[in-house]
């Protein structure tokens, strides 16, 4: 039985997740920042699967008090999917963007998986074929960019960076990191007009995760289906 911590799970992505994980017979450890009638449904629904983290990935004093209480009961983590992410300053301009609102989507898309390894890491240590898996977005390369999205480009880019320095620094325990693009989905995020059902990309970043891919040549950095992307 996988331990699966997901952060970002009230809602699209993160939830389609959630629900596809406690499906598949997992332990889900769900981090949201409120409760919602869906999550609040699930937990009903899986009682004895889903455990609710409440916070803000940018408190690091509350990850810390969570991983901490999840380590005196827990014995392993086995996958860590960075889901939670904020899409903010849309269609400004250089000249436009509010620099406070542009640090807290980085705050949140960059350093709040890096506040999430860092205390996280010790229980993914003692996991079976673990995984991390960070959310990114075709937004973060550096090729084939485009105007605007600044705080969101350039949080994934980091993020990223990220995901290439801990696949060097965690070889040696076996944890498979990846930045993955879950395509353009129909969300809050993505929009109505978005093409891809956040089940779908689940169903394929899932995969990922049950078949160890390697990336033998470039980044660590694929789309949902596997296919390697380019920075």
């Amino acid at each position: 039985m996988k331990h699966v911590l997901i952060t970002g799970a009230g809602r699209g992505l993160g939830l389609a997740l959630t629900e596809l994980a406690l499906a598949k017979g997992a332990v889900v450890f769900a981090t949201v920042r409120k409760m919602n009638a869906q999550i609040s449904d699930l937990q009903q629904l899986y009682s004895d699967q889903l455990i609710i983290l409440q916070f803000d990935v940018r408190d690091e004093a509350a990850i810390e008090q969570a991983a901490k209480k999840l380590t005196q009961k827990e014995k392993h983590l086995d996958v860590m999917i960075n889901n939670a992410a904020l899409l903010n300053e849309r269609n400004k301009t250089i000249e436009e963007l509010d620099i406070n609102a542009s640090l807290e989507a980085i705050d949140i898309n960059t350093f709040g998986p890096i506040r999430m390894i860092k205390h996280f890491l010790p229980l993914l240590r003692k996991g079976t074929n673990p995984s991390i898996i960070n959310i990114s977005s075709d937004s973060g390369r550096l090729t084939k960019t485009y105007v605007h999205d600044y705080p969101y480009g350039l949080s994934k880019l980091a993020l990223n960076m990220l995901t290439e320095k801990l696949n060097i620094y965690l070889r040696d325990d076996h944890i498979q990191v990846l930045s993955v693009h879950p395509g353009w989905m129909h969300t809050d995020m993505g929009g109505q007009q978005a093409p891809i059902d956040p089940n779908e990309a689940a169903k394929g970043i899932y995969q990922l995760i049950d078949q160890r891919i390697t990336v033998s040549e470039g980044c660590q950095f694929v789309d949902y289906e596997g296919n390697i992307m380019d920075i």
